[in-house]
């Protein structure tokens, strides 16, 4: 590991980690170690603020009213898109809002599949969002291993890969074990047979430097209230080429350009993939929280979490009684269990000191088979973490231990 990391003309260095002092920008967190990011990111205060004002002074529909309020309002949502976009690396008219990165990769799903093409290669280390959606749309499933260490084994996948897959669909990052994909070689195997890559961005788009296009992705899908936003607003991203290639998900209003009870034609992407009224609030919420995490900048809190992940993932091996799961550099994300206490368990005694994990399959429950556990407690760093929520994780393991000898 370097000695430190650069970003913006600022040292972040591994034992400094309380660098980026926005706590107190997080209003929720007031005396308490919020250790569970990855599930759902805590709001920073500007965020909030967005909302209020969106819902309290400027709120209108959008695309359709011919008043100004109206006009300033669609004008702000589709700025919104642009901001979303251009988080990684993409194009305005290449981002399909949606509730989120289940619904976007349930979208690509449905509506991809050839039946000369009907398998998908997935890893075991994927979120149920990315494989269920496969399932029901019909493809039969490839399963790529990992590493000894907790990586997408991509010799493997390079093996695995044939004319009969249509997508490969891999998460970027793990939600549960924190490793990091290598995506531009992804994107090589996947295309070697023309298949195209999917990415689940929903634990790397709020902490790595995504370039959709330098990695050579074919769609990425990631989540807004993991990146400090609001709940119930997604992104999809695809190319453009292929976006305009597929048909219509769901009808309704604003995704269409003419009905008839004969016949309908519709618009093209985005707002064919987008019937109905959108989320308006949410994707101004969304882009708030990009504006929050750009002024702090990407690689600068990758840097921060990458920080903590060292310093934690130390402290849990010192106590002599907890395993670790996962690569040792991994993006934010610390899975663990305790010997001989189940993580239920564990979350309920660092609840009452006032420590927030997550405890369980993490909707992961094929990966949870595969590392011989049912479940795992798994601590997540953000912006706003620093050594006094390690200091508190480990002091409440302690305690564990001293209740379950």
């Amino acid at each position: 590991m370097p000695a430190f990391r650069e970003e913006g003309g600022s040292r972040v260095e591994p034992g400094t980690t309380d660098a980026l002092a926005v706590r107190d920008q997080f209003p929720a967190i007031a005396g308490w170690h919020y250790l569970d990011s990855a599930v759902s990111a805590q709001k920073p205060q500007a965020v909030i603020d967005a909302i209020t004002r969106a819902y309290a002074q400027d709120y209108a529909s959008v695309h359709r009213g011919v008043y100004q309020r109206s006009a300033d309002m669609t004008l702000a949502y589709e700025a919104a898109r642009a901001r979303a976009a251009n988080l990684i690396g993409g194009a305005a008219d290449e981002v399909i809002f949606t509730r989120g990165a289940t619904e976007a990769i349930n979208l690509v799903a449905q509506v991809l599949r050839k039946e000369d093409r009907s398998r998908v290669l997935l890893s075991a280390l994927e979120h149920h969002s990315n494989i269920v959606p496969w399932q029901l749309a019909g493809y039969d499933i490839d399963v790529v291993p990992l590493t000894a260490d907790g990586r997408i084994d991509l010799d493997a996948a390079e093996r695995m890969i044939s004319d009969q897959h249509r997508v490969v669909a891999f998460a970027h990052v793990s939600n549960v074990l924190g490793s990091i994909l290598d995506g531009n070689r992804a994107a090589e195997i996947a295309h070697s047979k023309g298949a195209l890559l999917l990415l689940d961005g929903c634990q790397s788009a709020p902490r790595l430097a995504v370039d959709v296009a330098a990695i050579g992705a074919d769609f990425y899908a990631y989540s807004g209230h993991k990146l400090y936003g609001p709940t119930g607003i997604g992104v999809l991203w695809g190319r453009k080429d292929l976006l305009e290639s597929m048909p219509p998900w769901a009808g309704g209003g604003a995704m269409i350009d003419r009905v008839t009870f004969e016949r309908t034609t519709f618009m093209p992407p985005p707002q064919r993939f987008e019937a109905g009224t959108p989320h308006i609030v949410g994707g101004i919420g969304l882009a708030a929280a990009i504006d929050w995490v750009e002024a702090i900048g990407v690689k600068r809190l990758h840097a921060h979490e990458a920080a903590l992940v060292a310093e934690c993932r130390e402290r849990l091996r010192g106590l002599g009684f907890v395993r670790l799961f996962g690569p040792e550099e991994s993006a934010g994300i610390v899975s663990f269990e305790v010997d001989g206490v189940h993580p239920h368990d564990v979350g309920t005694i660092l609840d009452d000191a006032g420590v927030a994990i997550r405890a369980g399959h993490h909707c992961a429950q094929p990966l949870m088979d595969l590392l011989g556990v049912p479940a795992t407690c798994r601590a997540s760093f953000a912006a706003h973490s620093d050594s006094s929520d390690i200091d508190a994780l480990v002091d409440g393991l302690s305690q564990v231990k001293r209740i379950f000898g």
